[in-house]
């Protein structure tokens, strides 16, 4: 059944039923097709789905250890595989490289590199806690793999969740908070603390809150027997590092890089290859004419569902709704069909369309639009501050979607 709108009760258009599919997302019912604006969404997504959704976007769907190949010139990349292969067996994976044979059934020889996130404190809380899933004395309960984006840090983490039985869940590190500002603390505590595994993807602090709420989150969850695994590009000393200089955040950050213990996975750091370039954007008009080939089935196999929005509507909508609802707010579209883009304003305009731009990437949905290149919308200002590497990371996948516009539109 759809979800109901919050503000009427009624069914948000497009809305996704709160059921799961065979892989813990969840699935969206049988959207009709047509032109929908995204301003006019408003979903209510329970908690259980939150929790569901959590595992690899869909790009990552068959990712597996046997599906990954390293490069022959950087040995950390095979290294990285015996590593997590050997995790995977710990946790009760069945054979790490999906069940299909390969190397990853005892300790290996990457053992010494798992002694990490162990356990912050003393003894695990509670009377029940060794006994818990994952909870193994001593021994490590968590990985953390560190390198530079285009070494396929994401692919050996999806790797891994799809390795390890469940429960399990699997988001990025903004998800990940998302879901407590959505949950509440204690609730998201919680929900995890019966998985085996959490995987977090992206781990970096934004600003001094996450830092407190992340230290917390993932002291809580070891010390409940949840093994962690975690992949950043900035090693863990220095998260955070010029984006807030607070001495007390600062030793926060101290503190919860004690818990890592880094496995780098070297390679060609994709800021050495530069951003792709931005396709030129349409007119008004054919964007709105695009929404409608879509609708109407002439620029798709079958009639489709569009998103039809003007820019700054919709990012004003977005205040509106909450981070965690993004992708639900994505349910049953085909492409997303954005006029008039613009310069983005503010800071917390910018930060809500990153996590846009990363639900719009995870579904692969072809973004038609008019207005600026992508590559101009955050300021200079923007760009050296430090978020800079959101809002790369949003440049280039925006850009990669607008260039899938091309499988929606007519050839020129």
């Amino acid at each position: 059944m759809p979800a109901p709108d919050s503000s009427t009760g009624t069914a948000a258009p497009g809305a996704a039923a709160d059921t799961a599919s065979a892989d813990g997302r969840a699935a969206a019912g049988p959207a009709a097709s047509g032109v929908v604006a995204l301003c006019d969404r408003r979903p209510v997504v329970p908690a259980d789905r939150l929790i569901a959704e959590m595992v690899p976007p869909p790009r990552f769907g068959e990712a597996r250890f046997s599906t990954y190949i390293p490069d022959p010139a950087q040995p950390s990349q095979s290294e990285a595989v015996r590593v997590l292969e050997s995790f995977a067996a710990g946790i009760g994976g069945a054979h790490a490289s999906g069940g299909a044979g390969g190397n990853g059934g005892g300790s290996g020889s990457g053992g010494g590199l798992l002694r990490m996130f162990r356990r912050s404190g003393t003894a695990a809380r509670g009377a029940g806690a060794g006994s818990r899933i994952g909870s193994a004395g001593s021994g490590p309960v968590g990985v953390y793999l560190d390198g530079g984006y285009g070494v396929g840090k994401t692919h050996l983490l999806a790797s891994l969740w799809h390795a390890v039985p469940g429960p399990k869940a699997f988001g990025t590190f903004v998800e990940l908070t998302n879901l407590v500002g959505a949950l509440g603390f204690q609730q998201a505590v919680a929900a995890l603390s019966h998985h085996r595994l959490l995987c977090i993807d992206e781990f970096e602090l934004d600003d001094p809150g996450d830092t407190v709420l992340v230290s917390t989150l993932l002291a809580r969850l070891a010390d409940a027997g949840v093994r962690l695994a975690a992949t950043s590009n900035t090693l863990p000393g220095k998260l955070g590092e010029g984006r807030f200089a607070s001495a007390d955040f600062m030793r926060e950050i101290q503190g919860l890089s004690a818990h890592f213990r880094s496995v780098r996975i070297d390679g060609e750091d994709y800021r050495h290859r530069g951003l792709p370039e931005a396709p030129a954007p349409y007119s008004d008009a054919e964007v709105t004419a695009a929404a409608e080939r879509i609708a109407s089935g002439s620029a798709l196999p079958a009639a489709g569902t569009a998103s039809l929005d003007d820019f700054p509507a919709l990012l004003a909508h977005l205040s509106a709704v909450h981070p965690s609802r993004y992708g639900a707010l994505l349910d049953g579209l085909d492409a997303v069909c954005l006029r008039g883009v613009a310069a983005v304003p503010d800071q917390n305009t910018a930060l809500r369309l990153v996590v846009l731009a990363d639900r719009m990437y995870d579904r692969e949905l072809p973004v038609i639009a008019s207005g600026l290149p992508f590559d101009e919308i955050f300021s200079e200002e923007m760009l050296r501050g430090g978020f800079r590497k959101k809002y790369l990371r949003a440049i280039s996948r925006l850009v990669a979607l607008a260039r899938d516009s091309r499988k929606v539109m007519p050839a020129a």
